[in-house]
């Protein structure tokens, strides 16, 4: 079963467990919310099927590979520490074991898998809405002015694999990549550092999620700093959390010093839910969020972390968020939010986009859980259920 061409069904969805009938109930996942918290054995044992058929269709294994075989050889690049049998692939589809060690697709060791364009500012960033490039927070140390720095540019770098499975993916189509097709560059960290002009005064590493090629992104960023002695030139990563402990580190380390910020997408609080809907567990993703949120008071202004929620009907709600706010709150309750409105997408182009009413309710639920910087991004995407009992087709793949 596929939708990744963004086609939905807008007629109810039964819950395969429950029998339940809802319209937020994706057939991409085959579950209601309730089952997947109050039976999550039986869920997910259902949910993983839906998981390998998308992941099948490019090529990809099943699930984070884990002692296979006594010949698997360990990758350490990301939070998953993927296991990798001899002649497989790892959860990322980057890196295989040719039964000696470990090789890339990309096939030369400096090499990455990635696309880049330059993005005039401010962008639509995750955190445009606090960071130097879209208010000028940090002038004069780490902004050109004392507003939006129109006129400039992001260097927006986007690698082409991702140590999720998101069946709601909204960049779904980077698993397409390959090396031979021209859409995807075959680049070193040069190659990409060369591409930063004088009207860039950011770089965005995101995806996919910069994770399974940190060490690429983080060479290219120090060749860049390196090139540019004056004007600022603030790294910033938006990235799912799956980063390995060395990488966090590193990449945070270059925002501080930088101007930039780490935007880490917290896809849910509750395990079960972060499951059924990525394919991977968020133990670490939690971990490293905190440890990072630790760092924040280093340089609150501009803010070094931020995170975003995507508010996937029927899956992260209202509860879903008060969870994650209070998570956040916790640690640092300045820490800047942003709920982002969900588009139908990928296996999950069934869904509706988020409604006003449930963006609404979310925004209170994050801010009675007692975080101050909450935001709705994409609002352009809400509809009014006031006004429309159910969005049209039309809305699939917004």
């Amino acid at each position: 079963m596929s939708r990744s061409k963004g086609t939905s069904r807008r007629g109810a969805m039964h819950c395969a467990l429950c029998g339940r009938e809802e319209k937020r109930i994706s057939a991409g996942i085959g579950v209601c919310r309730d089952c997947i918290l109050q039976r999550p054995s039986e869920a997910l044992a259902l949910i993983q099927q839906r998981h390998a058929e998308s992941r099948r269709r490019f090529g990809l294994p099943p699930a984070v590979p884990k002692g296979a075989s006594p010949h698997a050889r360990r990758c350490g690049v990301c939070a998953n520490e993927c296991e990798i049998p001899p002649g497989e692939k790892g959860f990322c589809g980057l890196r295989t074991n040719d039964g000696q060690r470990l090789r890339t697709l990309a096939g030369d060791p400096n090499g990455g898998l990635v696309s880049w364009y330059h993005d005039p500012l401010p962008t639509n960033c995750v955190a445009s809405w606090v960071c130097p490039a879209g208010t000028g927070s940090g002038f004069p140390r780490f902004a050109l002015r004392p507003g939006p720095e129109y006129g400039y540019y992001n260097l927006a770098v986007f690698y082409e694999t991702c140590s999720f499975d998101c069946l709601f993916c909204q960049n779904w189509h980077f698993r397409n990549a390959h090396p031979l097709r021209s859409r995807t560059r075959l680049a070193t960290s040069a190659d990409l550092a060369r591409a930063v002009t004088e009207r860039d005064t950011c770089i965005c590493f995101f995806g996919g999620d910069p994770g399974p090629q940190i060490g690429h992104a983080l060479h290219a960023a120090r060749l860049a700093l390196q090139a540019r002695r004056r004007q600022p030139l603030r790294i910033c990563w938006e990235t799912n959390g799956q980063l390995s402990q060395i990488g966090l580190r590193a990449a945070l380390d270059i925002s501080l010093r930088t101007g930039g910020c780490i935007k880490f997408d917290l896809k849910s609080f509750s395990d079960p839910i972060h499951i059924a809907l990525t394919g991977v567990s968020n133990a670490r993703v939690l971990q490293n969020f905190a440890w990072a949120a630790r760092q924040n008071s280093l340089r609150p202004e501009p803010p070094l972390v931020v995170a975003s929620t995507l508010l996937v009907p029927g899956y992260v709600t209202a509860e879903e968020v008060a969870a994650i706010a209070s998570f956040i709150a916790s640690l640092d309750p300045r820490i800047p939010y942003s709920l982002l409105a969900f588009a139908p997408q990928f296996e999950m182009a069934d869904l509706p986009p988020t409604s006003r009413q449930e963006a609404e309710a979310c925004l209170h639920a994050a801010l009675d859980a007692g975080l101050t910087c909450v935001r709705i991004g994409n609002a352009h995407l809400l509809w009014d259920e006031s006004r429309t009992p159910f969005p049209a087709d039309s809305f699939a793949g917004a």
